[in-house]
């Protein structure tokens, strides 16, 4: 028998959330990476790399939000 592990999301930054979820893509590359801006430095914080719309939608749910369509 197999159990099915639960997947508990992952905390955002403090007092960040979904509005505040960024992408940065790199003009020479095209290499992007999602993750939260920081609304007075504009700084991406959490960054990591994202380059096909699944790992868009993962990053949304691994913090229990719902991807954007």
């Amino acid at each position: 028998m197999f159990l099915k592990r639960k997947t508990v999301p992952l905390t955002p930054p403090p007092g960040l959330g979904k509005k505040d979820i960024g992408i940065e893509k790199s003009i020479c590359t095209g290499e992007a990476v999602i993750g939260f801006r920081e609304p007075h430095t504009g700084k991406l914080l959490l960054a990591v790399p994202a380059n096909s719309e699944k790992e868009i939608a993962d990053f949304y749910r691994r913090y229990g939000f719902e991807p954007p369509k």
